[in-house]
C-alpha cells in the first residue's frame, strides 16, 4: 500500500515537472507596439506628399498670423490726433503721423489725406478701393490653405484605395496559400494614409477659419476707421489744408 502511494506521488511530480518545462518552452506572444515614424514609413510614398501640405500649411498659419497680428494693432488714439490734425489744417502732418504705423487702418487713412481738398465722393472712392487691396493682401494664401484642408484627406484616401488593392492583389498570388494576416496586415498599412490625410486636413481646416474670423475683425475695424473719417472730412473745421 505504501509502494503504491509513494509510485503514485512520483507519477504526480514527473507530471507537473513535464508541464512546467512545456509552459516555459512556450513561445511567449510580444506586445507590438510601432512609432509615428514606423507608421508613417509603412504609408508609403503618398505620407511624403501628406508632410509637405502639412510643412505648408503650417507655413501659411504661421505667417497670416504674424501678418493679421501686425494688421490689428491700432492705437485707440489715433484718429483723435488725425482730427485734431486736420481741424488745425495739419494734413502733411497727419501724412506723417500715418506713415508712422504698418497696418491697414493708416494706409486707409493716408491715402485719403493725399486726396484731400477733392470732392469727398473721389476720397471715399479711392479709400474704398486700399481697402479692397488691404483685404486682398491679407487673403493671399488662404485659398491654399483651404485646398489643402480639402485635398489631404482626398490623398489620404487615395493611400488607402492603392492599398487595399495591393493587399487584395498579394492574397489572389497567394493561390490557395492565403493567410489572414496577409490581408489584415495590408490593411492596416493602407489606413495610415486615410489618418495622416485627415490629421493634416483637419488641422488646415481649423487654422483657415480662424485665420477668416481675423481678418474678418480686420475688415470691420478697417469700416469703421472710414466712417469715422469721413465724418472728419465731413466737419467745417476739415475743409482747412496746409
Amino acid at each position: 500500500m505504501i509502494l503504491k502511494f509513494i509510485g503514485i506521488m512520483l507519477f504526480s511530480l514527473l507530471q507537473a515537472d513535464t508541464l512546467a518545462e512545456a509552459v516555459q518552452a512556450a513561445p511567449v506572444p510580444q506586445e507590438m507596439s510601432y512609432s509615428l515614424i514606423d507608421m508613417a514609413v509603412k504609408g508609403g510614398w503618398l505620407m511624403i506628399v501628406l508632410l509637405l501640405l502639412s510643412v505648408i500649411a503650417i507655413y501659411i498659419f504661421g505667417k497670416k498670423l504674424v501678418e493679421i497680428n501686425r494688421a490689428s494693432k491700432v492705437d485707440k488714439n489715433f484718429m483723435d490726433d488725425i482730427r485734431d490734425y486736420i481741424h488745425d489744417g495739419k494734413t502733411k502732418s497727419a501724412i506723417t503721423l500715418c506713415g508712422k504705423y504698418d497696418n491697414p487702418t493708416a494706409r486707409l487713412v493716408e491715402k485719403g489725406l493725399e486726396r484731400f481738398g477733392r470732392p469727398l465722393s473721389d476720397i471715399q472712392t479711392a479709400v474704398e478701393n486700399t481697402g479692397n487691396l488691404e483685404v486682398a493682401r491679407l487673403e493671399k494664401g488662404l485659398p491654399f490653405l483651404a485646398a489643402i484642408s480639402g485635398g489631404a484627406p482626398m490623398i489620404g484616401f487615395l493611400g488607402t484605395v492603392m492599398g487595399m488593392v495591393r493587399a487584395f492583389f498579394n492574397m489572389a498570388n497567394a493561390g490557395n496559400n492565403i493567410d489572414i494576416t496577409l490581408l489584415s496586415g495590408g490593411i492596416y498599412e493602407a489606413m495610415i494614409t486615410t489618418v495622416g490625410g485627415l490629421i493634416v486636413g483637419i488641422l488646415a481646416y481649423f487654422g483657415y477659419n480662424y485665420l477668416t474670423s481675423r481678418i474678418s475683425d480686420v475688415v470691420f475695424t478697417m469700416e469703421n476707421t472710414t466712417i469715422a473719417f469721413m465724418d472728419v472730412l465731413n466737419e467745417p473745421e476739415g475743409s482747412k489744408a496746409e
